[in-house]
């Protein structure tokens, strides 16, 4: 799915069916795993934000301070209009590999689904670096990049754990949504879960 990389696949996703799509798990099925690690007060970026509900659900359990980027215009656009009233979320087109922000902004980065994205399009690992250095930039001090994945722990911790990354990764799973309510996934079976890896950078200050 080498598409998923293109900006251009995502505009026409997007204008094709605006209706509102989450990848892997709504908040509800994260949201234990996410509040131990991020406050209400935090200063969050959605790192690749689509037309998800995540923000949305989010801001309703009190998480207000979220900047939303995604590569996609269309889906920016659909976001900001979606959500005028909510004045303290802001949307904007922006590239996961080359951020528009100051160092040390975030307390928090949310990705669900967009590394996965970058390794489906052209120069793969060369961009998820790119991203990675760029997360490490913003995060503050003690700051923790979140990656919501479908992608195991043998190959997803080649791309998160570096030298050059100064952060600690920890490894979480969550089961798949299904279709039967009673059904109960095992958590041993890959097909089963989805993987949350939480990066916490070093604080040099503690």
């Amino acid at each position: 799915m080498s598409q998923y990389g293109k900006a251009a696949y995502w505009d026409e996703r997007y204008t094709r069916d605006p209706e509102p799509f989450d990848w892997y798990q709504r908040y509800s099925g994260i949201s234990d795993k996410l509040s131990a690690h991020v406050k209400k007060s935090d200063n969050i970026l959605m790192l690749g934000c689509g037309n998800s509900r995540l923000t949305e659900d989010m801001y309703v359990d009190g998480f207000t301070s979220i900047e939303n980027i995604d590569i996609s215009p269309v889906a920016i656009k659909q976001m900001k209009e979606k959500h005028a009233d909510k004045k303290s979320l802001n949307w904007k087109v922006m590239d996961a590999i080359k951020l528009d922000f100051p160092d040390e902004t975030f307390d928090c980065i949310v990705d669900k689904g967009t590394m996965d994205s970058i390794l489906c399009g052209e120069a793969s690992t060369g961009n998820v670096a790119k991203a990675c250095k760029e997360c490490v930039r913003v995060l503050k001090p003690g700051g923790v990049y979140i990656v919501i994945s479908y992608g195991i722990p043998d190959n997803r911790l080649g791309y998160l754990e570096s030298e050059e990354y100064p952060w600690q990764v920890s490894v979480h799973t969550v089961p798949k949504p299904t279709v039967n309510a009673a059904a109960i996934p095992d958590s041993k079976d890959a097909n089963s879960v989805h993987y949350i890896y939480f990066c916490v950078k070093a604080d040099e200050k503690k």
